[in-house]
């Protein structure tokens, strides 16, 4: 498995944990009462940017011939 293969899954999984985390903490500040700072770019975003990228890569990668 080439690198950008297997590159995708972690970075699908990274960002799914980075927006659990990112959840908990709002919910974690609404419980006490606290305000939630924003982020400008959510974690899933990013990663799906990063997923899209992986891809394109990997597709790249794998119609090259190489000689």
């Amino acid at each position: 498995m080439c690198v950008f293969c297997a590159a995708i899954p972690a970075v699908a999984a990274m960002g799914t944990a980075a927006q659990g985390k990112q959840r908990e903490a709002a919910r974690q500040a609404e419980r006490e009462g606290r305000p939630m700072s924003k982020s400008k770019i959510a974690p899933a975003k990013v990663a799906a940017v990063g997923v899209a990228l992986l891809v394109v890569a990997s597709v790249v990668n794998h119609t090259q011939r190489w000689v």
